[in-house]
């Protein structure tokens, strides 16, 4: 694990976690057989990696009790969190406020949140350390990577993707991550009657999501179209500030057939 006060240059992570890989920051994904074009999804686009003093203070004190190494092959959920439980994968925990609060909502679940930004692992640190709960794991990385790398195939009984880059413009809509090779990819890892859960603010991109999933060999819609907002899930200030401009929150629920 890096110092907290590891130096950056403003673009990509410099310390030893394998998150970059290529010229422009973002990972080299091995994916196999797999066409080119999904060799190229990532989860992520460069951003600073630089720490506030709360973040620094998190990372130093708290790193050590949540966040794991990068296993070496498929992590062993026994293994990492003491207990044989069900198995929740978060795609993007962001700062991880309610990563903590929806962990405290459903103790009963042991919950692996992927995020690739050093400042938002280390600030969910802070919000794990101050709520105390103990069912979350970290791992900072791409979680396409995580996917193909480290979880084994049927081995999910959750996938949460809430409120992932909406990518609004044009030019950039195909940087967004729920495609229809991610789609493949995380059924993949779901079992049988393991869900995948979604939410957004942006409705085209809700109106792709619900195509994407719904023509997903090995899903099925839990519900005729959208789905009722879950009560463990906290409002987001994504969700905050959607519903403050206006926008409609939608959320869906597929099923691992």
């Amino acid at each position: 694990m890096q110092p907290a006060d590891a130096p950056t240059d403003g673009t990509r992570p410099v310390d030893d976690d394998p998150v970059t890989g290529d010229v422009e920051g973002r990972p080299a994904v091995d994916l196999g057989d797999r066409p080119a074009h999904f060799r190229r999804i990532v989860s992520f686009s460069p951003r600073s990696g630089r720490l506030n003093d709360v973040q620094r203070r998190a990372w130093a004190s708290q790193g050590d009790r949540w966040l794991l190494e990068r296993p070496t092959g498929h992590l062993d959920p026994q293994a990492v969190f003491g207990r044989r439980a069900p198995l929740v994968l978060e795609i993007g925990s962001g700062m991880g406020e309610s990563t903590a609060e929806m962990a405290a909502a459903r103790p009963g679940i042991d919950l692996l949140a992927v995020e690739v930004y050093k400042p938002g692992v280390a600030q969910t640190l802070h919000h794990l350390a101050r709520t105390g709960v103990e069912n979350v794991r970290l791992l900072r990385a791409d979680v396409v990577d995580v996917l193909q790398q480290h979880i084994a195939p049927a081995s999910l009984d959750e996938v949460w993707v809430f409120f992932p880059d909406p990518w609004p413009k044009t030019r950039h809509l195909k940087r967004r991550l729920v495609t229809p090779d991610f789609v493949e990819l995380v059924t993949g890892r779901l079992r049988r009657g393991g869900v995948l859960r979604l939410a957004t603010d942006w409705t085209p991109y809700a109106e792709q999501m619900l195509a994407v999933c719904s023509s997903a060999r090995g899903l099925r819609n839990a519900h005729p179209g959208w789905a009722p907002r879950p009560d463990f899930r906290p409002r987001t200030r994504f969700e905050r500030r959607g519903l403050a401009e206006g926008r409609t929150i939608h959320d869906l629920v597929f099923v691992r057939r």
